[in-house]
């Protein structure tokens, strides 16, 4: 479970303790408060230097605002909740992406949504993050790619590969050496790996490598080097002679 560290801003005494026995109410196990500043030039910082997930900061303190905080800070990869009284505040609090702006005095239900909403929003950053080392993984290996099967994980040379064919939500790799290598997969999952120029899905079900082309015909038949021949779909034809008449 995800434990939120959490800084408050606000210059009165009696609304930084309710706010944190709300929060022990609403989410104890989520949150843990590591500090408390009641001025712009604390809660810099305090900000800076705790480096907080979480920050509930009251917009009107008592040497200035906090949109000054903001403004100022080096850190500020933090979730961040707005309190105050004043409702016209909000337009502004927005800009700052705020995760919700809440009206003192504050409702306990309220809060909790405010604090679900940072959950959702975490588990997407992450979801977002795993999906770009996932790319940058695959970019890296990019010469390779496994195949998994009932017997196991082939490891194939992009280069091996001459054309793929599916069928349903079965897919087989026909390679170089012979081998033909079918996995429990659709060729989309395969298209992000498998580009073009080198690679290029010629039909619904049928992709190609077009180092591997013997010859092709106007009418939309590729001959290939494993004597195999594979038919170009009526929408595919002009996109694949532009590329290989780019490739020439």
């Amino acid at each position: 479970m995800m434990i939120y560290k959490t800084i408050i801003i606000e210059d009165e005494n009696r609304l930084r303790e309710a706010l944190s026995i709300m929060l022990e109410m609403v989410a104890g196990d989520t949150i843990q408060i590591i500090g408390y500043a009641e001025s712009v030039e604390e809660a810099k910082k305090m900000i800076d230097r705790l480096k907080p997930d979480l920050v509930f900061m009251d917009i009107m303190l008592k040497d200035g605002t906090g949109f000054e905080v903001l403004q100022q800070i080096t850190f500020n990869s933090f979730h961040l909740i707005f309190t105050t009284a004043y409702e016209q505040h909000a337009v502004n609090a927005f800009k700052y992406s705020a995760v919700d702006y809440l009206l003192k005095p504050i409702d306990a239900q309220e809060l909790k949504t405010a604090i679900d909403r940072i959950a959702v929003l975490k588990a997407r950053m992450l979801e977002k993050e795993q999906i770009s080392e996932l790319h940058t993984n695959l970019s890296k290996t990019s010469d390779r790619i496994v195949l998994p099967t009932l017997e196991a994980m082939y490891v194939v040379k992009l280069e091996q590969i001459i054309r793929c064919e599916t069928s349903g939500s079965y897919t087989t790799f026909f390679l170089k050496d012979g081998r033909k290598i079918m996995v429990s997969k659709p060729l989309k999952n395969y298209e992000d790996i498998l580009l073009p120029p080198v690679f290029f899905r010629v039909h619904q079900s049928h992709l190609i490598n077009v180092n591997a082309i013997l010859s092709y015909s106007r009418e939309g038949m590729i001959h290939m080097n494993d004597k195999s021949v594979v038919p170009i779909s009526r929408g595919k034809k002009e996109h694949f002679f532009k590329l290989m008449k780019d490739e020439l």
